[in-house]
């Protein structure tokens, strides 16, 4: 193909996205295409993650990878393929998984003696390896974390919200004690929280999943809950606390300090590629990506502007002293494409959400300033060269500070107190968001109300407000309100 050919092409490829307001499913999925962080794979359910989007996983990684590993934990790898017999070995995690398990049954052109499941989540194979490995109070507490991939069949799949496959990390810790396994539980769900809201820049609602809704095989489960910008929930990360259920199921004793036989105490927890469509759902908007400068993949993008081949030369030189003298306080990206105009560039790095545009032309060269341009509100300013680093590190920080306020503001102005069932349902079907109701506690309740209305109840949260009230259902007592809304 010509070079002509190859620009018409590329030109072709960078139009406008679905409105939001239009078909929010259907914008969602252009903007993950067209900014190219992923594309749909051959095999039904399953993603490729593109260079651009596995750039921003892997500053996700960075930043959780440190915050997990400053906590006292140890990164480990453990197998793929786990034999059924593992999970069958805790009833109600096989139950909650079946659906979802992907099984070997062949291998090397015979069939297996015992089928070998694709792993879903990795409890049973690491409670097998730390049966062994856990022998005295001394060898407590174990602190693990596994960045894995996990498969788990998915009927109805979305790029990086619901694949068949996809990424995460995996937490897994053994403890000597209760209160020590509870307080880690609330610990990595913490370390999630503030994650998500200085990095990815996302508030969150921390709080205990309800029993319907718990991990299968935990005792408890916490979640932090997001609101996107269609004003559904998303779970962007849990933490779970399992008791001594996985612990019973595989034998996992330890001789304490009197000298007597106990089983640990256990949680798991975990945050998966999931985060990258929460960021792209919260922060996004009708003309791409809006992505977090921590996150970002490229904080800052300059881009020449030029006619002549004088011009260029001038621009450019300029250009290469800008990028080195930034390049130690930034992450700094050269468009120098030559077969594209500035302004195509310009849409292209606003649909790749770039926080900071910088814009180099001949009168910048001779005024030795530049243009910046924000991607979050598009507001231009100029600046001087003389200390540009200094006015690009505040302007990220507030850009960072504004994406979180402005994401709160819009969590906060649909979030509503709602009292009736009927006012719930009107709710609910109209512009949604999180409700804030009560709820008796019971089960049949809540299935109801997810039932009849697709909502559910996403946390009882920690910080809720005081005072009883009368369940949506039944008029029931309630000792607090919980959150509901739809979700993803």
């Amino acid at each position: 193909m010509s070079k002509e050919g190859r620009n018409d092409k590329r030109q072709a490829s960078i139009k406008g996205v679905t409105p939001r307001g239009e078909d929010y499913a259907r914008w969602y999925t252009d903007v993950v295409q067209k900014a190219e962080l992923a594309d749909y794979s051959t095999v039904k359910g399953a993603m490729v993650i593109r260079p651009y989007g596995y750039a921003l996983w892997e500053n996700i990684q960075r930043q959780l990878d440190d915050r997990i590993k400053a906590t006292g934990h140890s990164n480990a790898y453990f197998p793929l393929f786990i034999p059924m017999s593992y999970l069958r070995r805790e009833a109600e995690h096989v139950e909650g998984f079946s659906p979802e398990l992907a099984v070997v049954t062949h291998a090397g052109g015979k069939e297996l003696e015992e089928p070998l499941v694709v792993r879903p989540t990795s409890e049973t194979i690491i409670n097998e390896m730390l049966a062994k490995w856990i022998q005295s109070y001394r060898d407590l507490p174990v602190l693990l974390n596994q960045w894995a991939n996990v498969v788990r069949w998915e009927l109805r799949p979305r790029l990086f919200l619901r694949t068949t496959e996809f990424l995460w990390q995996e937490g897994h810790t053994a403890h000597a004690t209760e209160r020590e396994a509870r307080e880690e539980t609330l610990r990595m769900l913490d370390v999630y929280a503030e994650f998500a809201e200085t990095c990815a820049a996302l508030p969150v609602i921390r709080g205990r999943k309800t029993q319907k809704e718990k991990f299968a095989g935990a005792v408890d489960t916490y979640a932090i809950e997001a609101m996107m910008g269609d004003r559904r929930a998303l779970q962007a990360g849990t933490s779970h606390f399992l008791g001594q259920n996985f612990a019973k199921a595989f034998n996992i004793q330890f001789l304490d300090e009197a000298n007597e036989q106990k089983y640990v105490w256990q949680t798991s927890w975990g945050v998966s590629t999931r985060m990258v469509g929460a960021i792209v759902m919260a922060h996004g908007d009708d003309k791409g990506l809006v992505l977090p400068p921590v996150l970002a993949p490229h904080q800052v993008v300059i881009v020449p502007i030029y006619r002549t081949e004088e011009e260029r030369a001038a621009v450019m030189q300029a250009v290469d002293s800008l990028k080195q003298q930034l390049a130690a306080a930034v992450r700094v990206h050269v468009d120098a494409r030559d077969n594209l105009s500035p302004g195509w560039k310009f849409n292209d790095w606003e649909m790749r959400g770039v926080p900071v545009r910088l814009e180099v032309g001949p009168k910048d060269v001779s005024s030795r300033q530049v243009v910046l341009a924000r991607r979050d509100t598009g507001a231009k300013t100029p600046a001087s060269w003389d200390c540009l680093t200094g006015t690009l590190n505040a302007l990220l920080a507030d850009v960072q500070k504004s994406m979180y306020d402005r994401a709160l503001a819009f969590r906060e102005a649909n979030t509503k107190r709602i009292d009736s069932y009927d006012e719930f349902k009107a709710f609910m079907d109209a512009q949604g968001g999180f409700a804030l109701s009560h709820w008796c506690g019971s089960t049949e309740c809540e299935a109801r109300i997810g039932e009849e209305t697709k909502a559910t109840i996403r946390v009882i949260p920690f910080e809720r407000e005081n005072g009883s009230g009368e369940c949506l259902i039944c008029g029931g007592e309630s000792d607090g309100r919980v959150v509901f809304a739809k979700a993803y």
